[in-house]
């Protein structure tokens, strides 16, 4: 960063852990920084103001200052604008802070990944259905330029809904019956309709095309995050757990 101090910044908190006996160690997400580690001085403490406003998946204004790699949160102040989300929808909230911590790099600013970070926590905490997940998903793919572009097939040719198509983790679609890729264990098969969908936010709220969607989305991140996505996993073991 060009400047040592930050003021009135806005943005999400990412992540949080003890520093020490009364301090954190934030790592949030801004609007015109990006991803920014940060001390917050006293923040554990009872009397702290911090202790109420630092809070995820709420639009929050912060204030900071330093120029090493760890700054010093100097002010928070809580925008609001909808509840914290509660129950399964919490788990999406945590997954898609886990997404965007896991996949940005730190002070990379990228403006369009906090509007997308803004819009599906509002529309989670508004109740709207989870194809908004898989829009974020794509959206982050695609401003971190890893997403295939899937409004054509890998000869130009516009996709056809009807038709089939087969995609790898690096690969745009193939239309299936001219596939000549190990489709059993490199890539997966979804419909053109899917494609379509997801590329113009317009997925019907069927069983089918969503199904496809998550498994295309999946297959992308899983290839950039060998490691697993926590929050995925938690929330598989409780559904089994409930079972």
């Amino acid at each position: 960063m060009s400047n040592n101090r930050i003021n009135h910044q806005p943005a999400f908190l990412l992540t949080s852990k003890p520093w020490s006996e009364s301090s954190l160690q934030i790592e949030i997400f801004s609007r015109d920084y990006g991803k920014v580690v940060m001390l917050a001085r006293s923040a554990r403490r009872r009397q702290s103001e911090l202790r109420g406003i630092l809070v995820p998946f709420i639009p929050l204004s912060l204030s900071w200052y330093g120029a090493n790699e760890l700054k010093t949160l100097h002010r928070a102040e809580w925008i609001g604008g909808w509840r914290q989300p509660q129950n399964q929808t919490l788990f999406s909230a945590l997954y898609v802070n886990e997404l965007v911590q896991k996949l940005t790099a730190r002070e990379d600013k990228m403006p369009e990944v906090y509007e997308a970070l803004f819009s599906v926590h509002k529309s989670l905490a508004e109740g709207v259905g989870l194809a908004v997940l898989r829009y974020f998903e794509w959206k982050l793919l695609r401003i971190l330029g890893v997403a295939p572009d899937i409004s054509q097939d890998d000869f130009g040719r516009k996709i056809i809904a009807q038709q089939r198509y087969w995609l790898g983790p690096e690969q745009a679609p193939i239309l299936l019956s001219e596939c000549q890729q190990n489709i059993s264990q490199s890539g997966i098969i979804v419909h053109g309709y899917t494609l379509m969908a997801l590329n113009t936010q317009t997925l019907a709220q069927t069983p089918q095309w969503h199904t496809e969607a998550i498994r295309l989305t999946r297959m992308l991140l899983d290839y950039r995050l060998p490691d697993g996505i926590a929050s995925r996993r938690v929330l598989k073991q409780i559904q089994q757990y409930s079972v």
